[in-house]
């Protein structure tokens, strides 16, 4: 049996698409020409300087999505002071839209297999929005949601760890966190949550490597 076994995810990025994989769709949602956003972060880092200065830590994840936030709100002539503003207008109401295939096939694997299935997230509703999580494809087969907007407990703060460990009711050792940032990944490896690095330019590799460390 797998009910004792718990799959971890984070949301931006490893359940949903990134924003850098959706230039074509913020453009036409936002009425712009094609290429004007060229920032690409780890698909091109030689095009996002931006997105190097967050992985040196020298910025934070959120430092870096209100900056973003900022220089699209201006591109249509806006004052944009938040995330859920940009990700609501660039992809507007199809949640469909930003889900990973990968995602998808994954999730309903863990579920058919009476795995727990969980999400911890910093900004799920802050860069989101309730009305959209709401709508996502899915969200209703998880079984525990830990979300910073509410908890304000960020990762990698361990006590967000604890957190989800505590709700999703199963050994730490039989859970697996999948993360596509390190400094999350770090965090799980500081309080022993086993784990995979998503890499966002790779996901099918992430998925099969987590769905197999819990025996699937």
């Amino acid at each position: 049996m797998t009910g004792d076994r718990a799959l971890i995810l984070d949301f931006g990025g490893v359940i949903t698409r990134t924003l850098f994989e959706t230039h074509d769709i913020t453009e036409r949602a936002l009425g712009l020409p094609t290429g004007t956003l060229t920032w690409r972060g780890p698909f091109d880092t030689a095009s996002d300087p931006l997105w190097v200065s967050m992985q040196n830590r020298e910025i934070t994840e959120r430092d870096y999505w209100m900056a973003r936030t900022a220089e699209v709100g201006r591109l249509v002539g806006e004052d944009w002071a938040d995330m859920k503003t940009f990700v609501q207008r660039a992809r507007g109401a199809e949640a469909e839209l930003v889900l990973r295939p990968e995602a998808r096939d994954a999730i309903a694997r863990a579920k058919a297999a009476g795995l727990r299935l969980a999400i911890l997230s910093n900004e799920l509703d802050l860069f989101y929005g309730v009305e959209f999580r709401k709508r996502f494809p899915l969200i209703d087969l998880f079984d525990v949601i830990v979300d910073a907007t509410y908890t304000k407990i960020l990762k990698p703060d361990p006590r967000a760890y604890e957190q989800v460990i505590a709700a999703v009711g199963v050994p730490r050792d039989a859970c697996v966190f999948v993360d596509d940032q390190l400094k999350n990944i770090e965090g799980a490896e500081a309080v022993g949550l086993p784990h995979v690095h998503f890499d966002v330019t790779r996901p099918a590799d992430g998925y099969a490597r987590a769905l197999s460390m819990l025996g699937l």
